[in-house]
């Protein structure tokens, strides 16, 4: 669920088909936060708008207890953070993933 611009999430603990797929970061970059459900990718995306369009500095805190996803939230936070930066580029959203997006990734 979504508080003011705060995102609180639950580890499913289980893959669910399509929720941080590329159709996704395409439907939450389009949209601006609290137009769709609550996600990941419209936090980031918030952070994105903010980031370039009134160019304030952006901090994102992701905390929670061992287990819970933090690893992972991150991961996904980058990985539409990585997106959104190549679309900037002109490329379509499906050619993504480039050796920048994996080394960022990895990291």
């Amino acid at each position: 669920t979504n508080i003011g611009s705060i995102l609180a999430s639950v580890n499913p603990y289980k893959p669910i088909p399509g929720l941080y797929s590329v159709d996704a970061i395409e439907l939450y970059r389009q949209h601006r936060l609290g137009e769709l459900p609550p996600h990941i990718f419209a936090t980031a995306n918030e952070c994105y708008c903010c980031l370039w369009k009134r160019h304030d500095s952006q901090c994102v805190l992701i905390s929670g207890e061992s287990g819970a996803g933090k690893t992972e939230s991150t991961k996904l936070l980058l990985k539409f953070l990585s997106a959104m930066s190549q679309t900037s580029l002109g490329a379509p959203v499906s050619e993504k993933s480039t050796c920048v997006e994996e080394a960022i990734l990895e990291s």
